[in-house]
Formats: structure tokens, C-alpha cells, sequence
């Protein structure tokens, strides 16, 4: 009789990874989502460190079904940290053995859902293509927080990664950014690691036409959790940008 193949479980994970202070697990992900965390013994990871770190903290309030270190972790390849996963050129089936003997795979980054704004699609798309049921576990996810709590077209609405570290090609991109959210209605979302934060601020407030709308979601699910949205031009005299540790999430529209 053949076996049939587990599951991949996409399973997310706080947003306070590299925060000073972190939530209270049950605050941010549902009980059924940290169960079906603590029952996985076999994980595809960002990082096999950090998502220790966050079993212990699953294991606080649901026993593991094995020794954390017994759980199997198998590591993307660093490349796709860097460049991404979602364009292919990356065969992720041999990172999910595990599944096609009848087990179950964990899917996880360092913060938020993986494969959105982080690794995995590989992952995903090979669990699809070996006939694999593919479970998106609920948590938080930052770009739709920031989008919701900004009041920017929720309707019509792009996520664009991160803008050029070079500054006269981000002015370009940032432009072009703008021009297509207010010809179009079409909010654009984008991240930026967080110790650029302040050049980012100020890169968007200098660029920005002083009548088009940027917000700034931060530490989102933790305590100082804020989200602002003004004209560029008010954000000099009342905007409370994000430091330089805090990850952050910003979104430009009319």
C-alpha cells in the first residue's frame, strides 16, 4: 500500500524577531497554531537558531512531541535568504523527504508568515508539484496590519520588497512608486532591514510630493506597536519614525 504524503504546514511566527522586548506568545497566535506547532518533528527553516528559540517558547505552553533536540531541521540554502525563492531556480522537493514518507513538514521563518515577504515559496510550490496538502497556519503578518491600520486602498494594493540601498536609485524607485500609486489608487507596500530606517524616512519625506500619503507601521504586536499615516510634509513635524532597530513597514498612496 502506498504511504500517503503528510502535509507541509506553513507556520508563522511572532513579529518581534530581533526586538528588545517580546510578545506573549498567546497574544499573537492562536492556540490551535502553537498546538499544531508542538506536533511537528520535521522542519524546513530560515534558520534552525531562531526557530529553536521559538519552539522553546511554544514548548512553554505545549509540550513538543519530541526533545527539541530530537526535531529534525533542514535549513534553506543561504542564497535564497538573499536573492529570494519566489522567481524558482531552486528545487526545494529533497528538503521535504520527510513528507513523502507520510510525516508531516513544518514551513517556518524568523518573523511573520513564511513565503510572504520571506523564503518558502520554493518550499510551497514543490509541496505542490509532489501533490503535498499545503496548510497556512493563522498568525500576523506585518504588510497586512501596516495595510489595514494605515487607511490607504486596502482594495488595490501591491507588496514590492525592498527598494535599492543606493541612494539615487531609491529616489528613482521611490518616484516611480509614487507616480504609480497616485495615477492609480494603487497602495505600494515595502520593507526595508531595520538599521536603514531613519535613511529610509528621510529618503521618502525629501522625495515624496508633500500632498501624497505615507505610513509607517512598526513593532507591530508588541506594546509600542504604532502606525502612522500623514502627508509627506507633516511627517517632519508630527511623524514619530521608527528606530533603528524596530522592524518596520512602510506604504505610500493618495
Amino acid at each position: 500500500m502506498t504511504t500517503a504524503p503528510g502535509r507541509l504546514l506553513l507556520v508563522p511566527t511572532p513579529l518581534d524577531f530581533g526586538c528588545a522586548e517580546q510578545a506573549a506568545l498567546t497574544s499573537v497566535l492562536p492556540q490551535a497554531t502553537i498546538a499544531a506547532a508542538a506536533g511537528l518533528r520535521h522542519w524546513v527553516c530560515e534558520n534552525a537558531k531562531t526557530t529553536r528559540a521559538f519552539l522553546k517558547r511554544v514548548d512553554a505552553i505545549c509540550p513538543l512531541v519530541e526533545p527539541l533536540q530530537a526535531l529534525q531541521m533542514r535549513e534553506l540554502p543561504r542564497e535564497v535568504h538573499k536573492k529570494g525563492d519566489h522567481l524558482g531556480g531552486f528545487d526545494a522537493r529533497p528538503l521535504l523527504a520527510p513528507a513523502l514518507a507520510g510525516q508531516d513538514v513544518g514551513l517556518i521563518s524568523e518573523a511573520g508568515m513564511p513565503a510572504i515577504a520571506d523564503p518558502g515559496a520554493s518550499v510551497v510550490r514543490a509541496a505542490h508539484d509532489l501533490g503535498m496538502i499545503v496548510v497556512p497556519l493563522v498568525g500576523p503578518v506585518s504588510l497586512l496590519l501596516t495595510l489595514a491600520a494605515s487607511g490607504l486602498n486596502g482594495q488595490n494594493f501591491a507588496f514590492v520588497g525592498y527598494l535599492p540601498q543606493d541612494a539615487q536609485e531609491r529616489i528613482k524607485r521611490i518616484r516611480a512608486l509614487e507616480s504609480l500609486a497616485v495615477s492609480s489608487g494603487q497602495t505600494q507596500l515595502f520593507i526595508e532591514t531595520p538599521y536603514r530606517n531613519a535613511a529610509m524616512v528621510q529618503a521618502l519625506v525629501q522625495t515624496l510630493a508633500p500632498g501624497t500619503r505615507l505610513a509607517i507601521g512598526s513593532g507591530l504586536t508588541l506594546p509600542m506597536a504604532q502606525v502612522q499615516c500623514l502627508a509627506a510634509k507633516e511627517w517632519p513635524s508630527r511623524g514619530q519614525p521608527p528606530d533603528n532597530a524596530t522592524p518596520a513597514v512602510f506604504a505610500i498612496g493618495r
